[in-house]
């Protein structure tokens, strides 16, 4: 990550026993969990190109473009020097360069161009192996990735732009679509009044001619959250007479002149701070309404349905990051005359947090896997099962990588650390595209109205019956509380419930037997020993598991 070799000796001391930089490996080729998971849920083929973007990933010079792309934010250019309006972003050139790798390797994209099974395991592995070098940028490979499933809705519309996604390459200036050879897309839908409630938006939207699904119109109405505002096009809700609708709103109108779109003010972020967020303006904003009139919220629930998978993986990528900072720092690093690899309590830690990725990647993989899925079961599994996975994983990855930074020490809570600059990013997945209560609820809904989600859910945990104790114990618990019906103060209790079990049974039916028995053991049992990691260290099998990281 630097091109001259450090001093060692300093005027009033050696330097010793500090780690070398996190960096030249392959972060798919050295993740033994994510491979095997990637491979058995998504199949071989999906190696390749998941080993080349690993490579590429970690790199040095890969991860040293992700750190300076967080160092270096994102500015808001209102105007230009004559006074003009503009209304873009101007970002620093490793943001760029850490975009035209994610699209190089088709993170935005493979799940889409590939028409065999495991498409969508491949975005989903490729995604979190991308958060690992730069999550920010996650943001527009996702939405832009999610956008195609809305976009089909108007093949009309969608004719001039599915193409430059599917296929595209990244380019960073604002051209006519025509003109240029990739886009990204983005997604407008909250509203200061509202946020979740997106009944509560206000924006309007006026016809240009006869309207209806596919024709244009006029937006006027403000934005309140908008992530990678300097995409080409952007999802957005709107009323019309009908009702709320769906749009897609061009940054570049079709005669070629900018979409009148004011960027008002860039948020600060805890996290996430390479991706700009902003807050827009629409002002007879140039618009094509996209699916039918008076249902956006089912047209956009589609795109939605999609992110949500996204928040899943690019938790998981975070999550393996920060792991792999301690597991590497662990190896390296001496204290009390032994490496703190080989620390009693020490592996107790990070066998325990390995437990937690062993279960996310598996969990994540199987989940993207439904997507590919053709029968209505498989289709409400990921209905469930992404609500879920969002819920448990994206939750659990704010106090799993605190865990992570405090075994770097006080090194590992600085910025100069991955580990400080993931521990800002971490609770950004449990927020976006449904906060905890808001996705709580949806489980509740899709189990009331959608009994095929719940038959596959319980089809998937039934499998695993018989192969220990405590899994049978919790199956067996969970069963009687989804019979005896769930009131909406008990959303939460019953969601992790559900997860902890699914996340158990296929690591029982599929994941290496030891880590298995412990996660059971540790996450299941009625005799828990502690909230806290390492609490369990005597009911895990530590070296297998720690042989695995």
């Amino acid at each position: 990550m630097v091109d001259y070799e450090p001093r060692t000796r300093l005027d009033t001391h050696d330097v010793t026993n500090m780690p070398p930089p996190f960096g030249g490996l392959n972060l798919y080729e050295t993740d033994i969990a994510l491979k095997e998971a990637a491979g058995l849920h998504g199949g071989e083929w999906v190696d390749g190109p998941l080993s080349a973007l690993g490579a590429a990933a970690g790199s040095d010079e890969a991860l040293q473009a992700g750190e300076d792309a967080n160092r270096y934010l994102p500015e808001l250019r209102t105007f230009d020097r004559f006074g003009g309006r503009i209304d873009e972003v101007r970002f620093h050139p490793a943001y760029h360069q850490c975009m035209a790798l994610a699209m190089e390797h088709r993170i935005h994209s493979i799940g889409w161009r590939e028409k065999r099974p495991g498409a969508h395991v491949a975005h989903a592995a490729a995604l979190a192996i991308g958060s690992q070098a730069e999550a920010g940028t996650m943001c527009p490979m996702s939405m832009t990735y999610a956008s195609v499933a809305a976009l089909r809705k108007q093949p009309d519309v969608a004719a001039a732009w599915l193409p430059k996604i599917v296929d595209g390459v990244y380019e960073a200036p604002l051209r006519p679509i025509a003109e240029k050879r990739g886009v990204t897309i983005g997604m407008f839908m909250t509203e200061k009044q509202g946020g979740s409630d997106v009944r509560s938006n206000s924006t309007r939207a006026v016809p240009v001619g006869a309207g209806g699904p596919g024709g244009e119109y006029l937006l006027t109405g403000h934005k309140w959250f908008c992530s990678a505002p300097m995409s080409d096009a952007f999802l957005t809700l709107a009323y019309t007479d009908r009702g709320l609708s769906c749009f897609l709103a061009p940054r570049i109108k079709p005669d070629s002149t900018r979409n009148s779109m004011n960027l008002m003010r860039l948020k600060e972020k805890l996290g996430n701070r390479s991706n700009a967020s902003a807050e827009f303006e629409y002002k007879d904003t140039f618009a094509w309404m996209i699916g039918e009139d008076g249902r956006g919220v089912a047209t956009i629930m589609d795109m939605v349905h999609h992110t949500r998978l996204d928040t899943t993986a690019g938790s998981l990528g975070i999550m393996r990051r920060a792991l792999a900072e301690a597991a590497h720092h662990a190896r390296h690093r001496r204290a009390f005359q032994k490496t703190l690899i080989d620390q009693p309590v020490m592996r107790a830690v990070l066998a325990d947090l390995a437990l937690d990725y062993e279960a996310a990647a598996m969990f994540t993989m199987r989940i993207a896997r439904a997507y590919d899925g053709t029968t209505p079961e498989e289709r409400g599994f990921a209905r469930l099962g992404v609500a879920l996975g969002k819920f448990y994983i994206a939750k659990r990855t704010a106090p799993f990588v605190a865990e992570c930074m405090e075994c770097l020490g006080g090194g590992g809570y600085i910025e100069e650390a991955a580990t400080a600059r993931y521990y800002r990013e971490a609770p950004v997945n449990a927020i976006w595209e449904g906060s905890g209560n808001v996705i709580a609820l949806d489980i509740l809904r899709t189990l009331q109205k959608e009994p095929l989600a719940l038959d596959g859910l319980l089809a998937e945990l039934a499998a695993a019956r018989g192969r220990h104790p405590a899994y049978d114990a919790s199956f067996d618990a969970l069963h009687r509380l989804i019979g005896g019906g769930v009131v909406e103060g008990d959303a939460r209790h019953l969601a992790e419930r559900m997860a902890l079990a699914l996340q158990a049974a296929l690591l029982l039916c599929h994941g290496a037997p030891d880590v298995a028995s412990s996660y059971c053991d540790a996450r299941l049992s009625g005799d828990t020993r502690g909230i806290n990691y390492g609490a369990s260290g005597a009911k895990l099998a530590v070296d297998t598991i720690l042989a695995r990281q």
